[in-house]
């Protein structure tokens, strides 16, 4: 229960590229390049003699990204087209009115030439730095962690009152059915599926209820047990050690781990060499030049 018990049905937390090329074969691809380049990127439209290529088409895909997602994909291409169309139509219209010399129009193309500057450095580091190598180094390092620890799966009936959980348990006690009880008592959303919460650990829940569900033994049954988010009446199904998962079941977000890991470590490394000064905190930067410095080894050490 990292919120509430029917949390725990998510999954993992955590949370190639090919080299076929011979010189024979690079000899024999770059002697039909020409002619293999314009068939794979065909001229779609011309707009006053300039050409706009299937490659633009699938930049500017990748560009739009999200405002495309709720688009016809029958239709995607086509108002994509239409849109660089448009796009050249009226750039024209605004290089003729001189816009690229106004101020607001610097600023912002000095603004959007380094952001595309900054994503592609940081998309090549963290392209670089996803290797086999590294993803299974992580991956190691997470299933050792993971490997040994308990996992109990349990079932519970939440209700409101102490009282309402008493009667449960008076229910269950006569021999009632609890998956049948959970769907006809249970306020939590996994109700439906007979209060079962699947697989957790201790720490995935909240401590009461933890408590609770490591100590019982499997098909026994709890008195109430109060949490933040009411009253439980808890059925231990099962009990085993964790296993972390196949490798290939989390690479992807392994991959996006060790990506956005490298990434925002070389940031760090170019912003540490590099001489930043904010002139909007000059009160904070002037106490840290104040501050005094750690005493030398010669100080006493201070009473405890």
């Amino acid at each position: 229960m990292t919120t509430s018990p029917s949390d725990t049905k998510t999954g993992l937390r955590l949370g190639l590229a090919t080299l076929a090329a011979t010189g024979c074969l690079v000899a024999v691809l770059a002697a039909g390049l020409p002619v293999r380049a314009a068939e794979s990127d065909p001229v779609l439209a011309k707009v006053n003699g300039s050409e706009i290529h299937a490659s633009d088409v699938a930049l500017a895909e990748e560009e739009l990204g999200p405002s495309l997602a709720q688009m016809d994909p029958s239709t995607k291409k086509d108002n994509v087209l239409s849109f660089l169309i448009d796009m050249k139509i009226v750039s024209k219209a605004a290089e003729d009115k001189k816009v690229e010399n106004s101020d607001e129009f610097k600023k912002r193309l000095a603004f959007t030439r380094n952001r595309l500057l900054m994503d592609s450095l940081l998309a090549s580091e963290g392209k670089a730095a996803t290797t086999d190598e590294a993803m299974k180094k992580v991956y190691d390092e997470a299933a050792k962690q993971i490997t040994g620890e308990q996992e109990v799966r349990a079932r519970h009936i939440l209700v409101e009152t102490e009282d309402e959980a008493k009667a449960v348990k008076a229910e269950l006690d006569k021999g009632a059915d609890f998956a049948e009880l959970a769907k006809k008592k249970s306020k939590d959303p996994g109700a439906a599926d007979g209060g079962d919460l699947g697989f957790f650990t201790k720490e995935q829940m909240v401590p009461e209820f933890s408590a609770v569900a490591f100590a019982l033994e499997p098909g026994k049954i709890s008195d109430p047990v109060k949490s933040q988010f009411g009253w439980h009446i808890i059925k231990v199904e099962e009990k085993r050690s964790r296993k972390a998962p196949d490798f290939e079941q989390v690479k992807a977000q392994i991959e996006t781990y060790v990506t956005r890991k490298a990434q925002a470590d070389y940031v760090a490394k170019l912003r540490e060499a590099a001489k930043v000064e904010r002139m909007d905190k000059p009160a904070a930067a002037d106490a840290a030049k104040d501050a005094p410095k750690p005493a030398d080894n010669k100080t006493a050490p201070a009473k405890k």
